[in-house]
């Protein structure tokens, strides 16, 4: 699979009973336009989905529901970037949406180089002052595609950098299935840190819901972004939001589907192990880095040729970059362990007898 797919451990009887409380509640809105004040209960439910104390205090009015994280992203950078070409930093392997949503904005976007930590600093800061860089895009949490941890000490580095040069942050925190390991720079730069998430990698795809948490006062800047893009969430799919994210049952579901793809991605060490391979049991993907004898391209057609479809490090770099030989492989929980743990056996041997006529 090219992006992660999630077991149903319940969580679809939990949506299909909260879509049925909607679709029977009396008081949802189905005439009129969505207003701000019905939806307080749906962002503050969203705003308690989110935190585990990380992103330290959190008001509803700083919450704005999107269409999904990507929505979210874009909605972020529709409410920051100014200027005919705005400037947009990335870390140098990264999410692929960051690109997409800064093309659909006509922003130029700079890669930074990284190291074992994430973003160099001293890179940072001279890419932003060169640029006038206004926004930075990064994932300190779980990065993707390469499982890489930004530490807190590196992540101080990093914000300082943006205070002094004067961009603001945006971390996308999509992919983050356990509780997070260090403050957010919402903690570490509340005047200039944006936060994006969903339940996309959590709970499930189909229903585009994600949430962006704008800096402290900055709320209504966001929401105006929002409602001048597509006036904000339908009313019954809000309502169904905080019915949803209220239950206790769903938090239950959200660590059944964490520890479900845990035992895949455990499967999947017992499999490749032996090779480069970077993961974590809580993370719906890992980084494998290639042995001698084949670039990424030609490993990705060889796995589609046994029916698997993975992604190259060339995914995740802008066009002109030096990448890798390397591919994320993401879980597939919608099949059974015994197919995923063939699937793996197929990609083994593939990196056991790799073809004599690629060199290095």
């Amino acid at each position: 699979m090219t992006s992660p797919s999630l077991p149903d451990v319940g969580q679809v009887g939990l949506i299909r009973r909260a879509l049925r409380q909607v679709a029977e509640s009396a008081e949802v809105d189905f005439l009129n336009y969505p207003a701000a004040k019905p939806y307080e209960p749906a962002r503050q439910a969203a705003a308690n989905w989110v935190n585990a104390g990380h992103l330290g205090q959190i008001h509803a009015n700083d919450v704005v529901l999107t269409h999904g994280g990507q929505n979210g992203i874009s909605l972020v950078m529709q409410c920051v970037l100014r200027g005919r070409r705005p400037v947009i930093l990335v870390e140098e392997l990264c999410y692929p949406g960051f690109r997409r949503a800064a093309e659909l904005l006509r922003a130029d976007v700079v890669p930074v180089p990284m190291d074992a930590h994430g973003l160099i600093p001293q890179e940072l800061e001279r890419l932003a002052q060169m640029h006038s860089a206004q926004l930075l895009c990064t994932s300190p949490e779980v990065q993707s595609p390469t499982v890489l941890h930004t530490p807190l000490a590196r992540r101080k580095e990093i914000a300082a950098v943006a205070e002094r040069c004067g961009f603001d942050i945006l971390e996308d925190e999509c992919y983050r299935l356990s509780e997070a390991s260090s403050p957010s720079y919402r903690v570490l730069l509340p005047s200039q840190s944006f936060y994006v998430a969903s339940i996309s990698k959590s709970l499930t795809l189909a229903l585009r819901i994600g949430f962006a948490v704008a800096p402290k006062s900055r709320g209504n800047a966001l929401r105006r972004a929002a409602e001048n893009g597509f006036f904000g969430l339908s009313r019954p799919l809000a309502e169904m939001v905080e019915i949803l994210l209220s239950d206790p049952a769903t938090r239950d579901a959200a660590r059944a589907v964490q520890a479900e793809v845990a035992r895949y991605v455990r499967a999947a060490v017992n499999a490749l192990g032996r090779y480069d391979l970077t993961w974590h049991e809580n993370i719906p993907f890992f980084w494998l880095r290639l042995p001698t004898g084949w670039r990424a391209a030609a490993f990705c057609q060889a796995a589609e040729a046994e029916g698997l479809r993975i992604r190259s490090a060339e995914d995740f770099a802008l066009r002109d970059a030096r990448v890798p030989h390397a591919v994320r492989i993401a879980v597939n929980a919608q099949i059974t362990i015994q197919s995923f743990e063939a699937a793996m056996d197929r990609l083994r041997r593939l990196l056991d007898d790799p073809p004599e006529n690629i060199g290095v």
